[in-house]
């Protein structure tokens, strides 16, 4: 899994470092327009953000990447305990909020359950016949496995983990290309319809005008 980590606690920062290196590849910034700028010139599993930083704060960046349909689930690390920044946390579109000082054994816990909720783990069942190695780009079932190019995995994982709405094919063209090599969107069409092909039309639902939604 890839994590960026904002945190400008240098002793926290290393520890958090050295832990999450155990597991996940880690991206670690001190600065929230680092951040900013990482965020958009590569693809991230999870966000655990620091809400105050010296040149701005992690509620902040979370509006702005989500103004950009980034929906990278992300997990907000603060020393302010009101009720307000809780609530402006998840206003921003976070979806976990962790209090300092806090055990490892917490956040793991924390990042386990945005795994489970977002389909972030190796292997997904995703149908009732295949099993996806997000790691492999493999689709395994009972009786075969279909080797996935790197696009089709990809773009077959956004569609999992956002199978709670539709995605249009500019959401899905933003998140899996950068911007010099975007292509148009008859190339999402032809990805969409060739894993339609591999799991089957009912799966991967085709909204007219609007996008895609995984069922």
């Amino acid at each position: 899994m890839q994590i960026l980590l904002l945190e400008d606690d240098t002793v926290l920062a290393d520890i958090l470092v050295d832990f999450l290196s155990e597991s996940d590849d880690v991206v670690h910034t001190y600065s929230m327009k680092k951040a900013l700028a990482l965020a958009e010139e590569n693809s991230f599993d999870l966000y655990i953000f620091d809400i105050n930083v010296p040149d701005g704060d992690g509620i902040s960046l979370l509006k702005e990447l989500r103004s950009f349909n980034d929906t990278t689930p992300t997990i907000f690390v603060t020393a302010f305990h009101d009720t307000q920044h809780l609530k402006d946390a998840f206003q921003s579109g976070g979806n976990d909020f962790i209090k300092k000082p806090f055990e490892l054994e917490e956040l793991t816990q924390r990042i386990e359950n945005i795994k489970r909720q977002f389909g972030l783990e190796r292997e997904l069942i995703i149908t009732d016949t295949f099993r996806f190695d997000t790691d492999a780009h493999l689709l395994n079932s009972d009786k075969k496995a279909i080797s996935l190019s790197l696009k089709e995995s990809e773009c077959l994982h956004y569609l999992y983990k956002n199978r709670q709405r539709i995605i249009s094919p500019d959401e899905l063209l933003q998140n899996l290309w950068s911007y010099e090599e975007m292509p148009s969107e008859d190339t999402i069409r032809t990805l969409v319809k060739q894993l339609r092909k591999y799991i089957g039309k009912e799966h991967i639902i085709n909204i007219r005008g609007e996008g895609y939604r995984f069922e």
